[in-house]
């Protein structure tokens, strides 16, 4: 009876006898700490000091105690929320254990705290310019107009920085509240990779780039897709935007389509977008960590070219969405490569 309960619950379970040992233990329990904690003393098994003074505390009279339990693992480190219950039998005091998993629920507070962190000191640096040079326009520039013309000029850009910021905050919010709904609509990819470009050929006729579609032979039979135009849309304007600043002036860019079949996770044919630049590159210790909110490679340069440290994990939300995945690929002096692979329709 005791076997049937344990194991019909999915999280570790362990019961203690009244010796203090492991008297029993569910498949989850075994897989979490080994098939060797059976008969053993739960002090040699679960040697945390908070956990053990929680135990001894139900053990003394306690109906019932909570405590945490951390196990390192090559991913990291898993926390479980422990609660802990006393069971009365044949006389003697036992105790159940049930293990919680609330990795998820740390890691959702460490995002939540960096990323105030971080938007509070994305606004914080223009909104003290501003302030600043509103000072000094109400003091030393006040009968200053080739100042006043200067420092407005300079306020203008801030106020724009902070809007920019905004709107991608708007922008990724609205994506990662959509991202478990998949989109219905049937999508024309290279009618859309072609007004991408058109939109964006004047400002990369200014630095002198060369915009250019390819499609692979094989994705002759893959112009639509399954998506949202208007994110599908959004996705392949910043990446191309981010190859003709990054890239560097006088370089192309080249978009490409192909096709492929998936295995594992993305198993069956899809459509794969290539955009790449001929620039610098990328450091291969960043690019882990290029779609992370507000994460930059050179946090001057992105400032100085508009960069808000959120495109890119727009994009990210975005091909989730649209169940596809988002490969990065650079090398130091050869430039880079932003694939979007999406399932074919």
């Amino acid at each position: 009876m005791i076997d049937t309960i344990l194991n019909a619950v999915p999280d570790p379970l362990l019961q203690i006898d009244g010796l203090g040992n492991i008297a029993n233990a569910n498949e989850p329990a075994l897989i979490m700490l080994g098939d060797w904690i059976l008969g053993r003393s739960h002090g040699t098994v679960l040697r945390q000091p908070a956990l053990q003074s929680r135990i001894e505390a139900v053990q003394s009279g306690d109906a019932t105690a909570e405590a945490r339990f951390e196990r390192s693992e090559q991913s990291g480190v898993t926390e479980y929320k422990v609660r802990i219950t006393a069971l009365q039998a044949d006389g003697s005091r036992g105790l159940l254990l049930h293990f919680t998993d609330v990795t998820h629920l740390r890691e959702a507070e460490e995002i939540r705290r960096d990323f105030v962190a971080n938007v509070s000191h994305e606004l914080r640096t223009p909104l003290t310019a501003v302030l600043g040079f509103i000072e000094t326009l109400r003091g030393p520039a006040k009968d200053d107009p080739a100042a006043q013309e200067r420092f407005l000029s300079i306020m203008e850009e801030e106020a724009q920085r902070m809007n920019r910021l905004v709107s991608d905050l708007l922008s990724l919010s609205r994506v990662e509240a959509a991202e478990r709904m998949r989109p219905s609509d049937v999508v024309d990819l290279d009618g859309l990779l072609q007004a991408s470009l058109a939109s964006l050929r004047p400002r990369a006729e200014e630095t002198g780039n060369t915009l250019s579609l390819e499609i692979d032979p094989s994705a002759t039979s893959a112009a639509s897709i399954i998506g949202e135009r208007d994110q599908l849309m959004q996705v392949f304007l910043n990446l191309t935007e981010n190859a003709i600043k990054y890239g560097g002036p006088d370089k192309p860019v080249t978009l490409r389509i192909s096709r492929g079949e998936g295995r594992g996770l993305m198993r069956g044919p899809f459509v794969q977008v290539d955009v790449t630049d001929q620039g610098d590159g990328i450091d291969g210790q960043h690019l882990p960590r290029l779609t992370e909110r507000f994460y930059r490679v050179d946090t001057h340069r992105s400032r100085e070219m508009g960069g808000t440290g959120l495109g890119l994990a727009i994009v990210k939300h975005i091909v989730n969405r649209h169940r596809g995945r988002l490969k990065i690929t650079s090398e130091k002096g050869k430039g880079s490569t932003f694939s979007v692979l999406l399932p074919a329709s």
